[in-house]
């Protein structure tokens, strides 16, 4: 199993949000993964490593993605099956494996993402 990270999660860690911080430090412990794309780092990253020292500690232990062509055109065609816009959100969900956790402050549209492609998530507000 492994858990995805939007731009919320990001922040929330950056923020030190204990339930987000006590979560993930749980899944870090049982020997799991966390996972974002370049394209969520970029929405929150906006100065040196020394602002983001949280954010930076988190990153060095989570996968991240490469938001390239292969994966910025499949979100495009998840795009216009449902209708929505933001490619970043469906970069992520393109991500996910049944049996994965979303963390996000947008549950209802990556769930509707995730119903499109038929994924099995479980998806939590942050």
């Amino acid at each position: 199993m492994t858990t995805l990270l939007d731009a919320s999660a990001l922040v929330a860690v950056e923020r030190t949000d204990r339930s987000v911080v006590a979560f993930l430090a749980a899944e870090r412990l049982a020997g799991r993964v966390a996972l974002t794309h370049g394209g969520v780092v970029g929405q929150v990253w906006r100065s040196g490593s020394g602002r983001h020292a949280h954010l930076a500690r988190l990153l060095a232990w989570a996968q991240i993605a490469a938001l390239g062509d292969g994966l910025g055109r499949r979100a495009g065609v998840l795009l216009g099956l449902t209708g929505t816009s933001d490619v970043i959100d469906a970069a992520l969900v393109l991500l996910a494996r049944d049996g994965d956790t979303i963390l996000t402050s947008d549950p209802d549209d990556l769930a509707l993402l995730a119903a499109a492609t038929g994924v099995d998530v479980e998806i939590l507000r942050v």
